[in-house]
């Protein structure tokens, strides 16, 4: 049965009778970035308008003096040890910054989500690049290094304007991992086209002949397709 959860996601995943040890066979999360915004719940009326009835849902500021309870707590209670010397040292380097207030709002719920799931599932963590290093590392120690399968780089849009004095910030980062060697990966469900029209707006293809030498080392022709987008 789906079920939806109401209210902070570390009190239900703490919850042994709702989530038990391995019970979960996919995890992917889109976590607040630390972007200094804030994010209401939107409801709309039967003419598709914004309702009146909206509600704050988070500030996505993140401050140490909100935080710093949470960390203790974690410190003085993750069976990790690996993980609590890693929070120590990003605490001895960040100090009381928001973004050491940030991972110590992701760390706990990491752990959680390691322990539901099954051996045979996989966590996918989508993120920007001001926090994907510390997240990534906080990942190697929770779910172990060798278990890190995938940096997937999601370009968002295309540049806008002149990149006279960097280049353009226009990825997110999604990290995966996976429990253990027997987690499931599926290719035929990975790969899927996209929906009609898609691409027009955004790329044209091309159809060329192409010589290449397959594993018998006979050469054959095959037909080929390249997308070709703006940068």
């Amino acid at each position: 049965m789906n079920r939806l959860y109401f209210g902070d996601n570390l009190k239900w995943l703490s919850d042994r009778k709702e989530f038990p040890d391995a019970s979960v066979d996919l995890v992917y999360l889109d976590p607040p970035f630390s972007s200094n915004a804030d994010y209401n719940v939107l409801f709309r009326e039967p003419s598709g308008q914004v309702s009146q009835a909206q509600f704050h849902a988070f500030t996505d500021t993140w401050s140490w003096a909100d935080a710093a309870d949470t960390y203790h707590q974690f410190i003085d209670t993750c069976p990790n040890v690996a993980v609590v010397e890693l929070m120590e040292a990003l605490h001895s380097f960040l100090k009381h910054s928001p973004m050491m207030a940030y991972l110590a709002m992701m760390a706990p719920r990491l752990v959680e989500l390691h322990r539901v799931l099954k051996p045979t599932g996989s966590l996918y963590l989508h993120c920007d690049p001001t926090a994907s290093h510390y997240l990534r590392m906080l990942l190697d120690g929770i779910f172990g290094a060798e278990n890190f399968r995938n940096e997937v780089v999601w370009k968002r849009t295309i540049a806008k304007g002149s990149m006279t004095k960097r280049l353009p910030r226009n990825h997110d980062i999604i990290l995966a991992y996976q429990k253990s060697d027997e987690a499931r990966w599926n290719e035929n469900e990975v790969f899927q086209p996209y929906p009609g029209g898609y691409l027009n707006g955004y790329c044209k293809e091309t159809s060329s002949i192409r010589k290449v030498v397959d594993n018998e080392k006979s050469v054959v022709q095959r037909n080929c397709s390249r997308i070709v987008c703006p940068l």
